[in-house]
């Protein structure tokens, strides 16, 4: 195994330079031994760009179940037996009641996600007319989910005020059909081009631990780096019985800081977010995770629960972390 300089590598990241694929490779297949330096390395990125503030975020489910496609990943989709609940798009003032919840826990972005391959011209209005109303009263930045985007769908969500569109890459190109063959990954590239071209903050993220190879890790942050993808969620697989990857456990705590510690030396520059999966997989550790990202969801997510908030909150005081506000929450303090 090579021998690795980790503050070496990271104040080259600083100065412009790109991992090689061994530098990278290096990181995820390295002894524990070297996980605290490499951490380290990737708290002097993260401080360099972010100090030590924390980005909030807060997802509402505004439509589970009912989704055409098929990745392997979702209890959502059309071939999961998972029992969850399942509902059509909810109103405006379930969006609005969300927001102020967010508003209330000092959560900078909230995140309307729903399930599904594309928006209806009515899922837009909604969201749209929601939007408008939580921005004059809240000033949250706000992120769109919502599946397969039209142009004209793009405008009409950034005129209304939405500022994020989330569209996760997932997994790296060569892995995408064992994960969804309902959808191709150029969908997805296509739907954050589209985002971008409509002035909407492209966000978009991975799942690791879907039996995909380490080269597939390093290919999809490569890839979130050539799309330049704002904020990148990283998700850690929450295997759930009756999905297609039902029982897959691949991961253990130390990889998946390795994992954050590599999206933050290959997009130094870009909000990484620890999103699903951070209980299950990071457990005990997962305080650790924020010397590489700075940003967490906070409260439920999709279809599993999360961390108590008051869990967060207190990891975030324990850690020394500020937690970044929107002007208008830092008006309102």
């Amino acid at each position: 195994m090579m021998e690795m300089n980790w503050q070496g590598l990271a104040n080259q990241v600083i100065k412009g330079n790109e991992l090689t694929d061994a530098e990278a490779m290096a990181i995820l297949t390295s002894d524990d031994d070297e996980l605290l330096p490499i951490l380290d390395g990737a708290f002097t990125i993260r401080r360099h760009y972010f100090g030590r503030k924390v980005k909030l975020n807060m997802i509402i489910n505004a439509k589970s179940g009912y989704c055409p496609e098929n990745c392997g990943y979702c209890a959502q989709s059309r071939d999961s037996t998972a029992p969850i609940d399942k509902y059509p798009f909810i109103t405006k003032e379930q969006i609005l009641e969300g927001a102020r919840r967010a508003h209330e826990n000092k959560i900078g972005t909230y995140c309307i996600v729903a399930s599904g391959r594309g928006p209806t011209t009515k899922d837009v209005r909604v969201v749209s007319e929601a939007v408008e109303e939580i921005k004059e009263k809240y000033g949250l930045k706000v992120c769109a989910c919502l599946g397969i985007l039209k142009e004209e769908q793009a405008a009409k969500l950034k005129a209304a005020g939405v500022d994020r569109y989330n569209h996760n890459l997932n997994t790296s190109e060569r892995h995408h059909e064992f994960i969804t063959t309902s959808h191709t990954y150029d969908d997805r590239v296509g739907t954050v081009e589209t985002a971008k071209r409509n002035g909407l903050s492209p966000c978009s993220g991975a799942i690791v631990g879907m039996k995909e190879t380490k080269e597939d890790v390093i290919d999809i942050a490569r890839s979130l780096r050539v799309l330049d993808a704002d904020s990148i969620p990283v998700n850690f697989l929450h295997a759930i019985d009756g999905t297609k990857l039902e029982g897959t456990n691949e991961l253990n705590p130390r990889y998946c800081l390795k994992v954050l510690a590599l999206f933050r030396y290959i997009n130094p520059t870009k909000e990484i977010r620890i999103s699903g999966g951070r209980e299950v997989n990071l457990r005990s550790l997962q305080p650790l995770g924020l010397y590489a990202a700075n940003s967490i969801f906070v409260g439920d997510y999709l279809t599993t629960e999360g961390q108590e908030d008051n869990s967060d909150f207190r990891m975030l005081e324990d850690l020394g972390f500020e937690i970044e506000l929107t002007e208008k929450q830092a008006e309102l303090v």
